[in-house]
């Protein structure tokens, strides 16, 4: 059988460039609950506690057993190995050659003329008068690879039911996390897409109102009342009698309207819930990234703000690592990189697609004399951007 073409290296280029349970007993109603409810007939519950998996009963979909609701539960399910991409099947590195540009005394120049023009108090005239005395290259390179991956991780949700046909296991047997389809979004962009696990849907009572779709009231916990805000339940604001509660720090609860329940938000009132299994699908760009030391004291971090020279790209199933790139820390590094992301990502993941670039960040140290002072700066990036601790020409400005 005939290996797939996954693309081969771009060319080189010299510029641009994821039921019922029973309720259990509770704390004795308040003696000023609404007489019209009956004490024991709405539950008081914990409207913060986590919901995990609720619904035991319904865990045993054959291929889900182990979504117990923990973190060790359907959080990196193993996907199946993608043609080709086993070790035997790594591409072949390949040989290039490789073009090393830099800048001349005419681009330095225009560089730092506009430099000085962006600054409002520096001066031109050392850009347009000085003598540039020594250009000196200190190009240095980013590398990258870019894997990206796919992970699908699946966890029982509960949630209000629905109106509308569920999709129950009686419709036939749930599909494996990965033979259900889903549409791939761009390459090497992050996205999370989250998708019901079909035939995996049950209707039951809610567990946290026994299906009576009200509760007792969370903000005034059955008692009708709640705390005055506007004196913080002392009765009093600047010594006199608050107005609002008059004298008795608390009012009428405004979430119940002094009905002693609410609504559950576990079932939004309807006493029934649907749970079904969900499954998350998260693709990711995994990026390493290295630049070599420039041997120069211009700060590294500044590259950050630039973009490069592209001069190589390489975008296939699995990149093979650069062998005879002139500098030998970036062969190291690619070699380094891609065996560290197959064994990473492999185990949890499916890579999708991986992207090798190497970018030319140009940086050169420009020494120039002007009225008698030797200066330097430098000019960094495909921008020409400038950076300089002592230009000749600066003055204060004061805004009056």
């Amino acid at each position: 059988m005939e290996m797939p073409d996954y693309g081969q290296a771009a060319p080189l280029l010299h510029s641009g460039y994821p039921m019922n349970p029973a309720m259990p007993p509770g704390p004795p109603y308040p003696v000023a609950m609404n007489p019209a409810v009956a004490p024991g007939y709405y539950p008081s519950v914990n409207t913060h506690a986590p919901q995990m998996a609720p619904y035991p009963q319904f865990s045993g979909v054959p291929g889900y057993e182990g979504l117990d609701g923990t973190d060790n539960g359907g959080k990196y399910l193993p996907p199946p190995p993608a043609f080709g991409a086993e070790p035997g099947h790594l591409p072949v590195p390949t040989s290039k050659d490789w073009l090393i540009p830099s800048i001349n005394n005419e681009t330095a120049k225009h560089a730092l003329l506009d430099y000085a023009n962006s600054k409002c108090c520096y001066g031109s005239s050392p850009a347009e008068e000085m003598e540039i005395t020594q250009l000196r290259p200190y190009n240095t390179y980013r590398y990258r690879l870019e894997t990206f991956t796919e992970s699908r991780s699946c966890e029982w949700v509960t949630k209000p039911l629905t109106e509308g046909v569920l999709d129950s296991p009686e419709k036939g047997p749930a599909p494996q996390p990965w033979e259900i389809h889903v549409k791939t979004p761009s390459l090497f962009h992050d996205e999370t897409q989250k998708v019901p696990v079909p035939h995996t849907t049950s209707k039951k009572s809610c567990q946290e109102c026994n299906g009576k779709g009200k509760i007792i009231c969370q903000k005034c916990n059955g008692n009708s009342r709640e705390r005055c805000e506007h004196c913080s339940g002392s009765g009093k604001r600047l010594e006199e009698e608050c107005e609002h509660c008059d004298g008795t720090g608390n009012i009428g609860c405004k979430t119940c309207n002094q009905t002693n329940v609410q609504t559950c938000p576990g079932c939004s009132g309807k006493g029934q819930v649907m749970t079904y299994i969900e499954m998350t699908v998260t693709w990711k760009n995994n990026v390493f990234e290295f630049i070599p030391d420039h041997h120069s004291e211009f700060p590294t971090d500044l590259f950050k703000k630039v973009t490069g020279e592209k001069m190589y790209s390489d975008e296939q199933l699995l990149v093979p690592p650069i062998i005879n790139f002139p500098e030998p820390s970036i062969n190291q590094t690619s070699q380094t990189a891609v065996q560290q992301h197959y064994s990473q990502f492999m185990s949890s993941s499916r890579i999708l697609m991986q992207r090798q670039t190497i970018e030319l960040l140009p940086l050169t140290k420009v020494e120039y004399s002007w009225k008698g002072k030797n200066c330097n700066y430098f000019v960094y990036g495909r921008e020409n951007k400038v950076e300089t601790k002592d230009y000749p020409s600066t003055c204060c400005c004061v805004i009056l």
